[in-house]
């Protein structure tokens, strides 16, 4: 038997038990319950249609994309997009920052009143060494526009060593403002 065919062989068992292995796993219920491990964003018996929804921008909520800008006096601190989740989480592209000192970074948010409070933290790296320079703390404090196509308020920023524990600069205050990004 040639080398090239018994990977085929192996290749095709692999992709066979592979199915098999599917087919067991759909059907490991006990006392109707799935006693396998889910992924994180399992959704249990829901359908296709309830796990993928049209985004609904005449809600006015924060949730979506957004192009920000940050600007401290006239000057723009930084800008990109942010994504903000239905279940309270943030993520922001920076792109006022290089990739190699990283520019993607995470937060947590809720909304009290008009208000949406952020907490965002970010780490920074020095491109040189690849090591971390900076813990990064961005708050924001931004009020949904009525047309829930933009909105507007305040950051502040605080940069700390390392570890996280010692604040190596000033706070750094101003403003932030972002249009939503659609799909059409």
């Amino acid at each position: 038997m040639s080398k090239a065919f018994r990977t085929y062989v192996r290749a095709s068992a692999a992709v066979l038990f592979g199915l098999g292995a599917v087919t067991f796993a759909s059907s490991a219920y006990a006392c109707g319950e799935n006693l396998l491990p889910q992924p994180a964003s399992w959704q249990g018996k829901a359908g296709v249609e309830q796990l993928f929804q049209q985004a609904d921008y005449d809600n006015h909520s924060i949730v979506g994309l957004w192009a920000f800008t940050m600007t401290v006096g006239s000057q723009t601190a930084d800008f990109g997009y942010q994504q903000w989740h239905s279940d309270g989480t943030e993520l922001m592209n920076s792109g006022g920052r290089a990739p190699a000192t990283e520019n993607f970074c995470m937060g947590v948010w809720r909304q009290s009143g008009p208000h949406y409070r952020l907490n965002h933290v970010a780490l920074s790296y020095d491109p040189g060494t690849g090591k971390i320079n900076a813990r990064v703390n961005i708050k924001e404090d931004v009020v949904l526009d009525p047309s829930g196509n933009s909105y507007s308020g305040t950051f502040s920023l605080d940069v700390y060593d390392p570890t996280g524990t010692q604040k190596v600069a000033p706070t750094t205050t101003g403003n932030v403002t972002a249009q939503r990004v659609r799909a059409n």
